[in-house]
């Protein structure tokens, strides 16, 4: 089987939200690594309150469905990054 550099970056609207996705994925997905969380700071901004959080799914298998998780992290006002 080839494996693949699938990678999902959920983006979160805050801290609070993008640790709850951590916390959640695992159990809804079952994925293999530990995500790792992110801050993106937005261009521009020194406020540690403008920054998108960021939860970076690995998926070598590509087994995760990208609209699967689209409708999981909208229940956090987030999105998937479109590679």
């Amino acid at each position: 089987m080839a494996v693949s550099d699938v990678r999902h970056v959920l983006v979160l609207p805050d801290r609070d939200a993008a640790e709850e996705v951590l916390e959640a994925i695992g159990d809804r997905f079952g994925v293999d690594d530990e995500p790792r969380l992110v801050r993106d700071a937005l261009a521009g901004e020194d406020d540690a309150e403008d920054a998108q959080w960021l939860v970076v799914v690995e998926d070598p298998e590509a087994r995760l469905s990208p609209a699967e998780l689209d409708d999981f992290v909208a229940g956090w006002d987030g999105w998937r990054e479109e590679p």
